[in-house]
């Protein structure tokens, strides 16, 4: 996916957790995209300071929508994603993933993954990996008008 590209819809999850937090209308919201797997070592090690940020800017209008994306047939385990929404406080809008057609509307192949769109509904910034994730709080407060 490139830069400027609209945000697609996410349509084809399996199940979601906290699906009536996702607001009806997105427009003028930043909006930020998490791949993860309950499988990935590095989705585990960020997830604690992506939750800050999703509580940090949540007031300026930060919208965190994840998406888990099964690397293995284990990974679409409902109760193993459970576990990881209860330990993390995954509250926020979850689509799980399992037959892949929202990583495929997004072009994507890795976990962790993080999709930042502007207010205008534009792909802002994309970047994945622990190395990736490091430049993410920038990008976010860039994206929000705060740097």
């Amino acid at each position: 996916m490139r830069l400027g590209t609209e945000r697609p819809e996410i349509v084809g999850a399996t199940d979601w957790f906290a699906e009536d937090k996702l607001p009806a209308d997105l427009t003028g919201k930043v909006v930020l995209v998490h791949f993860w797997a309950v499988s990935c070592h590095i989705c585990h090690e960020t997830m604690p300071d992506l939750i800050k940020y999703r509580d940090q800017y949540k007031e300026h209008g930060l919208q965190l929508i994840g998406v888990h994306q099964p690397r293995y047939e284990a990974d679409s385990d409902l109760n193993k994603i459970q576990e990881d929404v209860t330990k993390y406080g995954i509250d926020h809008p979850l689509a799980v993933d399992n037959e892949q057609k929202v990583a495929e509307a997004y072009q994507n192949e890795y976990v962790p993954a993080f999709y930042l769109f502007g207010k205008d509904g534009k792909l802002f910034f994309r970047t994945a990996g622990d190395k990736g994730f490091e430049k993410l709080q920038p990008k976010i407060e860039q994206a929000l008008g705060l740097a």
